[in-house]
């Protein structure tokens, strides 16, 4: 008896180990405030020509390493930027990345030039050739340099990415290559965006479902970004978890999570119309470049 209760002890015990590894977000909480007044401040301080001027608003005994502006691509003149930063208190490194110059950015290339060349990514997947090849030029344009250095000064550090619009389409990325290229492990990245895109497919999807536990995308009420390109076209799809905020983003306001591994209804996707540019701009009441170059005052 004491055999087979030992056995059944066994069999229970790798069955929780294996669904620790293969449904890691299961364990993560959404916590608004640390959306609120965390990781926003961040999205929006990559808007700044000076984003020291949001972190030191915002956190104590905060400091950025470099920011890097480059061409998001050989056949645009669009000029994508990021920051990287140590927050001591925190014990993180941040990565940030910038929205598009404009609204306008991100609309006027929601066509092919953006969305129907794709290209393999590193995690599984296929995705927006115009955001890897963003996200690969900032990379390589010193932010790995920082976020290796950071981390070998730093090892126990977490890492904090972000970002808003196009941001948040990059910071994706970044997150997902972090971890696949074990630079970071999963349990120690923690991704939050604002009006993120679609980014990749549904392979990408999954793949990045798998990564990490602290994964959320935040949507406002009709914002039309997250709903671009049109679900399907290409065979895109968001990862998750989606933190839907219906109308208002007031302190306090509520929120659903929607953690399906498919788009939810009971989420934005369940909106009849998603046309806001409002909606996109403002997260938190805030006007979030504006916010941002403002100094998060």
């Amino acid at each position: 008896m004491r055999s087979l209760t030992l056995c059944i002890s066994l069999v229970i015990l790798t069955c929780i180990q294996a669904r620790v590894i293969v449904d890691p977000v299961a364990f993560a909480t959404y916590d608004d405030n640390v959306a609120r007044n965390s990781f926003f401040p961040l999205a929006a301080a990559a808007y700044s020509s000076n984003p020291q001027t949001c972190l030191s608003a915002k956190f104590t005994n905060a400091q950025i390493r470099r920011q890097i502006n480059v061409q998001c691509d050989t056949g645009k003149n669009d000029i994508c930027s990021a920051y990287t930063a140590l927050l001591a208190d925190n014990k993180a490194v941040v990565l940030s990345f910038r929205g598009a110059q404009g609204f306008l950015q991100l609309i006027e290339e929601a066509d092919k030039s953006v969305f129907q060349a794709q290209s393999q990514w590193v995690a599984g997947g296929k995705v927006s050739k115009y955001f890897g090849d963003a996200f690969n030029t900032l990379w390589n344009a010193g932010m790995k340099d920082d976020v290796n250095y950071l981390l070998h000064k730093y090892p126990t550090y977490e890492v904090w990415v972000t970002g808003h619009s196009l941001g948040g389409a990059m910071a994706s990325l970044a997150a997902s290559y972090i971890v696949s290229n074990k630079i970071a492990t999963g349990d120690k990245v923690k991704l939050v965006t604002y009006g993120q895109p679609r980014t990749g497919n549904t392979a990408f999807a999954v793949a990045h479902d798998a990564q990490m536990a602290y994964s959320y995308r935040l949507t406002h009420n009709r914002d039309i970004v997250p709903h671009i390109p049109n679900e399907g076209f290409e065979d895109y799809k968001h990862h998750k978890s989606e933190v839907f905020y219906k109308e208002s983003m007031n302190a306090g306001a509520s929120y659903k999570v929607c953690s399906s591994a498919d788009e939810s209804n009971d989420c934005s996707n369940g909106l009849l119309i998603t046309a806001s540019v409002f909606d996109h701009l403002t997260y938190f009441t805030k006007d979030v470049s504006q916010w941002g170059e403002a100094g998060c005052n």
